[in-house]
This record gives structure tokens, C-alpha cells and sequence, in this order.
């Protein structure tokens, strides 16, 4: 089961590394996505946003390659993924983005449960 787990995580990892490097240099792709508004000053603070995602999906994925796993690491990126859904969720409500944008507070928040699951596995091995 851990190894499941584990491999849920590096996915999680990969997937916010890739997404936050796409917002980084394409972000008014990804705001015409979610159904956002476009200008310059969104585009600059999605492609900001987008750099902490690769930070925090390349550190899941730094750690999981670590002899001995960081359990700290491991409990930031579940907060930080707690918070994006929640930021993410209330710029739906708010008429931000679109509601297809509550696919990426879905994934986000289940991400935080792996990351959490998965801190719950390290803690009791």
C-alpha cells in the first residue's frame, strides 16, 4: 500500500512541478482556460503563482528520491495544496475563474489527502 501511496505522491509532484513551469511561461493560456480574466497583471501574478507550484512539485519530487524522506516537506506541500484548492475555490465563487477551474480545487484537494495519507504512513513506519 505505501508503495501505491508513494507513487501517487511522485505523480502529485510531477504534475504540480509541470503545471506551475506551464503557468510560468504560457499563463494567459491557462487563465483563458479556467475562464479568467486576461491582462498583463493577471498574467504576471498566475505566472508567479505558477513558479511556487514548480517549487513546491519539485521539492514532493526531490523528496521522494531522498534516502530518508523529509516529513516536514511533505506536510508544507499538503498545506500549500489545502490552500490553493481553498484559493482556488473561492475565485470560482467569486466569478475568478470559471467553474471548470474546480477541476484544478478537486485535484488539488485530494492531493492534499494523499500528501497527508502518505505523511501518516511515513510517521507510523
Amino acid at each position: 500500500m505505501r508503495k501505491c501511496v508513494k507513487i501517487l505522491v511522485l505523480i502529485i509532484g510531477v504534475v504540480t512541478f509541470v503545471s506551475g513551469v506551464v503557468q510560468i511561461f504560457v499563463p494567459a493560456t491557462v487563465l483563458g482556460f479556467i475562464g479568467a480574466e486576461i491582462s498583463s497583471y493577471t498574467k504576471h501574478f498566475f505566472a508567479i503563482i505558477g513558479m511556487f507550484m514548480a517549487l513546491f512539485g519539485g521539492m514532493i519530487v526531490h523528496v521522494i528520491y531522498r534516502v530518508e524522506e523529509n516529513k516536514a516537506a511533505i506536510f508544507w506541500s499538503g498545506l500549500q495544496k489545502i490552500g490553493a484548492a481553498l484559493a482556488v475555490g473561492i475565485g470560482v465563487l467569486n466569478g475568478i475563474f470559471a467553474a471548470v477551474a474546480l477541476s484544478v480545487a478537486l485535484f488539488d484537494a485530494l492531493s492534499s489527502l494523499v500528501l497527508f495519507y502518505y505523511l501518516y504512513l511515513l510517521r507510523k513506519s
